[in-house]
């Protein structure tokens, strides 16, 4: 059979094409990766551990003096002299300020007086020259009179009837005090107090001389000693807590009023699983916590778990871990539950 050129060449043309087309897919086909099976995630584990752990309740409160006092005169009168500042530390007996002194000379005068007659009437009355009746009239005036002097002197010279500090000031010298507010008011910073609500379910653990620690936040780091002053002896039906009032010496008078308390106690301890901190997984969302727990086949289960007492980086676990139990504490970034894992 003949063929011309032009048929020779596009016969030649497509043979051409078909063996660089069959070698091409035998070049891609034989370069192609096969995909690999995924590796198993790496873990850290450790083996759970029970310790003893102290069973401790934190309480919030504010500071109180131990007592207040709100120094003012029965009644109203001019202020004559201011004697102390706020701030300022006073002594019981100390004099804080002197009121107009018009009424106390006046019924001085009269106990001068009353006092005089009661001796001339007692020489009378030995004598037989005045009744018995008349003699105990005179001696009933002048206690009464010695007992308006004594009260006017008081509420003329105003004292501190403690040792503290001065914490309000209300007026200056030569206001005309009206009784509306106190003219001082002062506070006893040694010892201070602390009043906590406690939950009735620890009524028969608190009692009297209980030691507590105290914190606040204007010295961090630092922890202060309180013990139970006072019991209240009835539970709040509504809050089912009782109020307890905690004491602290205060030596140094760092603590002041209305700094922000917390206060602890330790009630006895528990027999727990303690984990590194590391290991416990929150839930997004929940509030859950989690933690791995490997099994014996190298695969893990999301474990749920009850949080207890934080104690610097661990945790007290109150259920969901037994101890013995081989947890995760690396790695758990990649875990699912039911997952196979390699431990490094």
């Amino acid at each position: 059979m003949k063929y011309n050129r032009l048929t020779l060449i596009s016969l030649a043309a497509t043979l051409l094409m078909t063996a660089c087309g069959s070698k091409d897919s035998s070049t891609t086909t034989g370069n192609t990766a096969q995909p690999n099976a995924q590796a198993a995630p790496v873990v850290s584990v450790i083996t759970a551990q029970a310790e003893d752990v102290d069973v401790t309740n934190t309480f919030t409160s504010n500071v109180e003096p131990f007592a207040t006092n709100n120094i003012v005169s029965q009644t109203a009168g001019r202020i004559v002299s201011i004697n102390a500042e706020v701030g300022q530390k006073v002594s019981k007996g100390q004099l804080l300020a002197k009121m107009d002194d018009v009424n106390l000379a006046k019924t001085r005068m009269q106990y001068v007086n009353d006092s005089t007659e009661l001796g001339r009437l007692t020489e009378l009355y030995k004598i037989g020259a005045i009744s018995q009746a008349d003699y105990d009239m005179a001696k009933l005036a002048l206690n009464v009179t010695k007992k308006t002097y004594e009260n006017l002197a008081e509420n003329t010279y105003l004292r501190s009837p403690i040792n503290g500090v001065v914490t309000a000031r209300n007026y200056d010298k030569g206001d005309m005090y009206s009784m509306a507010l106190p003219i001082f008011v002062v506070e006893q910073i040694t010892p201070v107090k602390m009043l906590v609500n406690v939950s009735e379910s620890l009524f028969t653990e608190v009692h009297k001389g209980m030691e507590f620690d105290i914190t606040v936040d204007a010295y961090p780091g630092e922890t202060f000693k309180g013990t139970v002053n006072l019991l209240y002896p009835t539970v709040n039906s509504a809050t089912h807590t009782f109020p307890v009032e905690i004491i602290c010496e205060n030596k140094d008078q760092r603590l002041r009023p209305g700094m922000f308390a917390r206060v602890t106690a330790t009630f006895g301890t528990n027999h727990n699983v303690v984990v590194p901190d590391v290991a416990v997984v929150k839930q997004q969302g929940s509030g859950e916590h989690f933690i791995y727990v490997l099994n014996s086949d190298n695969t893990v289960t999301y474990t749920k778990v009850e949080l207890g007492r934080r104690m610097g980086s661990r945790y007290e676990i109150l259920s969901g871990i037994n101890e013995g139990d081989r947890i995760v504490t690396e790695g758990q970034v990649r875990l699912k539950n039911g997952v196979n894992v390699t431990v490094k």
